[in-house]
Formats: structure tokens, C-alpha cells, sequence
């Protein structure tokens, strides 16, 4: 393989406990003691309690910081977590006709293998989880499990922290896989509120191509466990190597009393293609990191956003593409449909250095405000220093126009068919460039679905 790889950038455990010798945060130890209750050995054990030591000098962060500005934690805090694993054998969810035979699943972090199948895989790729692994596998997994940049963000190294298994798909060089690979991780509620932690790792070889749809939040469980408070803090590394291609679809749709933090890494290697599509759509409170690393030229990426929030959500998507070779190509489109007392938050970075030059580099924000009471705050960012580029960013801020409306009620729509069609077109534009059919079908209609966006 060709994708290059960086050492964690998690300092040394032993430095870090001789800078700080007492916790500093009382409330991220409490969850830092959750998470490593259970022990694992060798590179694993070492790879967690240097994360550890690094969490334990650190704090949650606080709107005071300017990342965390518009996104307050305190209601976090307010919360007892405790890990659950349960059997729930019975839990129903969504299951892709395209990946009916290549999915993993996990439930409250935990492999469900019962849930699982993976028997329609062609050869050259490894779909399993962290622990089903031969050594010789679990050798190359070292290589890159909590690798990628960015590990020493607090809830990354939370995560890592707590590792002690994790999703892992693996296509060999040149291997083209048609299948769809579904990696899902549904949390449910129990008698208290519960803390989960999902890891996924997913390494292209040079010349290999996959489709990865990844889920949060699908499971559907017997009423009286249903709407419970949960945490779900989740890790997504993606390796793409030279001449790879890699198609991932996110959709998170947590429940309503949920709290959501999601990192996406991502390390491009030369002449790779790598598309993202980001669905946010539940939880109480959401952020996902999205941090693109171009390790080589001449590279393209493609994002697409999609958040539809109502009621009192607060959805916060912070993404970073860091472009550092030539001929790098990247489009980014996020939008945002906000109902209600909703608040979205939207910040992305792009950078540009100067050995970056040739670069071609485009972000657009698009918000669409269904309420006087809706929020958004959008803060979308170039920083260039190169000086043969062309890039451009910008955002818009919107509501339904009244003439839209009016041009579909005289053609004899009722207002709030016509508020619909509006709005379903704004949120399609994002949701039919996913290249799974069932997936587009279950997302256009569960947009259709969400009565409280039509309503002032």
C-alpha cells in the first residue's frame, strides 16, 4: 500500500500523566472511568491508556472556546452516563435490499453478530469486526486504528479511550466492490441514561473502489424503551489510497432525547476520489467533525450536507479540508432546512498553503429558515496562501417565498402541499446524489414525513 501514515499525534502516556498528575474536568473522568472499565491487552491496551492520560488533563469544551461557540455542552453535563450492553436480539431496523448480505451491525457499541451478515462479499475485502479478525489482520489494523489526524480532540481521544472493538472494512488493492457496505450502530435507552462509543475504520488500497453507508440511531424497540436519554460519541477513520475511490453515506437519526458527537477522518492519498453525503436529522444535540487530509496530488473531494432539524435541536456540522498538494480539487455543499425553535450551525474551513497551488476549491452553505424562531449561524472559511488557486465560498440564508407558495396554490395546491413540495425539493437536491436507491427512497421519505416542518 501506498497511503501514508503519520504516528498518532496523542502525546507519550508517560508525559502526559508527569504534566498533569490530578484530573482536571471531574465529570470527564467520571465518563473517561465508564469507558475503561474493561480492559483489553498488548498494542490495544497501550494505544487506550495513552489516550486516556490525554483525556485526563484535558476539559469539556465550553462556549468560551471559539469552535464550541454556538454549541453548549452544559446540558451533557447535566447527565449520568453508564455503559449497556443488553440482548437485543429482537431489535428491528432498517435493513438495505443492496446490503441485505454486507452489513455489520452494533448495538450500544456492542458487535451484534446476530444482527449481521456478511456472507455476500466478493474476495480481496475484510468486512468484520475488530475482535473476528486473524492476527495477521489485527497486525495491519494497528497500523491505522486512532492513526488519523486530529486524535487529540477531546472527544476522539474519549473514544479511543474506550476502545474495545470496532467495525473494520478492508479492500485490497485494485478490488472493485459493487455491494454496498452497511455499518450500522443503533443505541437504545435503558433504565438509565446509557454512553456508547462506535468506531469504524475503513482502509482503501491503491486502485480499489467501495460504497460505505453508514447509520446511527435505526433501532426501533418496544415503547416503554423508547425516547430514553443516550450518548452516542462516535469515530469514522477512513484510509483512501493512491487511484482509490470510496463512497460514504452518514445519515444520523438518533433519538429525540439523544446526544450525538461524531468525528469523520479522513486521509486522501494521490489521485483519489473520496464523496461524503452527511445526513443530520436527530437527535437533541448533534456535532459532526469532518476533517478532510489530502497526503497527495492531484486529489478530488466531494461533499455533500444535508441537516433538517425542528422543536429545540441543536445540529452543529464543523468540517476542515486541508489541501496541501497540487492539482486538488474539492466542492462542498451544505444545506440546511431549520424549523421551529431549531439551531443550526455550520462551519467550514478550507485550507489552501502555497505548495497547494493549482487548486480548485469550492464551498456553498444554503439555509432555509421555516420559522421566525429558527436559528442558524453559518461561517463557512478560505484561508490561501497559495497563489495560483481558484477557490470561492459563500452562504445564504432563506425562507419559502410567498410567490412560490401562491404560484402552487393557483395551481390548485393547498398551502401546506405546496410549503411540502417546497421544501422536499430544497432537501432532494443533497439526498439524490446518494448512490444507493433504498437508502434515497427511506430518507425522501421520512422528509415527506416530518409534519413540524410545514408548520410556522
Amino acid at each position: 500500500m501506498s497511503i501514508q501514515v503519520s504516528p498518532s499525534p496523542i502525546p507519550n502516556s508517560n508525559v502526559v500523566s508527569l504534566t498533569s498528575m490530578l484530573d482536571r474536568d471531574d465529570y470527564l473522568t467520571g465518563l473517561l472511568n465508564q469507558v475503561t472499565a474493561t480492559k483489553t491487552e498488548g498494542w490495544l491496551q497501550e494505544l487506550r491508556q495513552s489516550a486516556a492520560n490525554w483525556v485526563r488533563h484535558s476539559t469539556i469544551p465550553t462556549t468560551r472556546e471559539e469552535e464550541w461557540r454556538f454549541t453548549d455542552l452544559s446540558s451533557l453535563r447535566k447527565v449520568q452516563f453508564n455503559l449497556e450492553a443488553g440482548n437485543f436480539a429482537s431489535l428491528q431496523f432498517d435493513i438495505l435490499p443492496e446490503a441485505a448480505n454486507s452489513r455489520l451491525v452494533f448495538v450500544n457499541g456492542v458487535f451484534a453478530p446476530e444482527l449481521s451478515a456478511v456472507s455476500d462479499l466478493p474476495s480481496g475485502i475484510v468486512v468484520s469486526n475488530l475482535a473476528g479478525l486473524s492476527a495477521v489482520e489485527q497486525e495491519g489494523v494497528q497500523q491505522y486504528l486512532a492513526q488519523a489526524e486530529g486524535a487529540q480532540e477531546i472527544f476522539t481521544a474519549l473514544n479511543t479511550a474506550g476502545i474495545t472493538d470496532a467495525a473494520v472494512v478492508w479492500v485490497k488493492k485494485n478490488v472493485v466492490v459493487e455491494t454496498p457496505i452497511h455499518l450500522v450502530f443503533i443505541s437504545v435507552a435503558g433504565e438509565t441514561a446509557t454512553i456508547s462509543q462506535p468506531h469504524c475504520l475503513v482502509v482503501a488500497e491503491s486502485g480499489s473502489q467501495v460504497t460505505l453507508v453508514e447509520e446511527y440511531g435505526v433501532g426501533k424497540m418496544p415503547t416503554p424503551q423508547e425516547g430514553g436519554v443516550y450518548f452516542t460519541n462516535a469515530v469514522t477513520e477512513v484510509w483512501v489510497g493512491d487511484n482509490a475511490q470510496v463512497s460514504h453515506t452518514r445519515v444520523e437519526q438518533e433519538g429525540a432525547e439523544a446526544f450525538h458527537i461524531g468525528k469523520t477522518a479522513i486521509a486522501q492519498a494521490r489521485h483519489s476520489r473520496y464523496t461524503c453525503h452527511a445526513i443530520t436529522l436527530g437527535a437533541k444535540l448533534s456535532r459532526h467533525n469532518l476533517e478532510i487530509l489530502q497526503t497527495g496530488e492531484q486529489t478530488q473531494t466531494t461533499l455533500n450536507g444535508l441537516t433538517i432539524i425542528s422543536g429545540k435541536q441543536l445540529a452543529d456540522t464543523h468540517s476542515a479540508i486541508a489541501l496541501n498538494y497540487p492539482h486538488g480539487t474539492s466542492d462542498q455543499l451544505h444545506k440546511c432546512i431549520v424549523g421551529d425553535r431549531a439551531h443550526a450551525v455550520f462551519n467550514g474551513k478550507v485550507f489552501v498553503p502555497k505548495p497547494a497551488q493549482l487548486t480548485n476549491a469550492a464551498q456553498l452553505n444554503r439555509n432555509l429558515l421555516l420559522s421566525s424562531k429558527a436559528r442558524v449561524d453559518t461561517k463557512p472559511q478560505l484561508e490561501i496562501t497559495a497563489d495560483n488557486v481558484k477557490c470561492a465560498h459563500g452562504a445564504t440564508v432563506s425562507q419559502l417565498e410567498d410567490d412560490e407558495i401562491f404560484y402552487l396554490q393557483s395551481r390548485g395546491i393547498d398551502e401546506n402541499d405546496a410549503r411540502k413540495l417546497l421544501i422536499n425539493a430544497f432537501a432532494a437536491e443533497i439526498i439524490n446524489q446518494i448512490p444507493v436507491p433504498s437508502l434515497r427512497e427511506i430518507l425522501l421519505n421520512t422528509v415527506n414525513s416530518l409534519k413540524s416542518l410545514t408548520n410556522d
